[in-house]
C-alpha cells in the first residue's frame, strides 16, 4: 500500500495547479473516529490539528495541521484524532 503523502505549506502555485481552493469544504469538531478510504483522498487543511493513525501494518501516524496538503491512499484504514476543529478542502479520486 502507498504511504500517506504529506506536504507542509504547499505553494499557492501548487494549490492552484491542483484547483484545491475550488474543492468542497468539510468540517469536523474535536473527536476520534475510524475511517476507511475506498478511493484516494487529497485534502488541504485550512484549520485544525489532526493525528491520523493507520491500522496495523499500514504505516506510522501522521500529524496534519492547518496549511498541510495530504493524500490518503485507497485501501487505507485509520483512526482520525481531531485535536482542534478541522476545516478542509477535499477531493476524492
Amino acid at each position: 500500500m502507498e504511504p500517506i503523502k504529506l506536504e507542509h505549506g504547499p505553494s499557492e502555485e501548487r494549490l492552484e495547479e491542483l484547483g484545491a481552493r475550488g474543492w468542497p469544504i468539510w468540517t469536523k469538531e474535536v473527536s476520534t473516529f475510524s475511517w476507511h478510504y475506498d478511493e484516494p483522498e487529497t485534502c488541504y487543511l485550512l484549520e485544525g490539528d489532526v493525528v491520523v493513525t493507520p491500522a496495523s501494518n499500514q504505516g506510522a501516524p501522521v500529524h496534519v495541521q492547518a496549511g498541510d496538503l495530504v493524500t490518503f491512499p485507497a485501501g487505507l484504514s485509520c483512526t482520525w484524532e481531531v485535536r482542534s476543529p478541522v476545516r478542509k478542502h477535499y477531493r476524492f479520486g
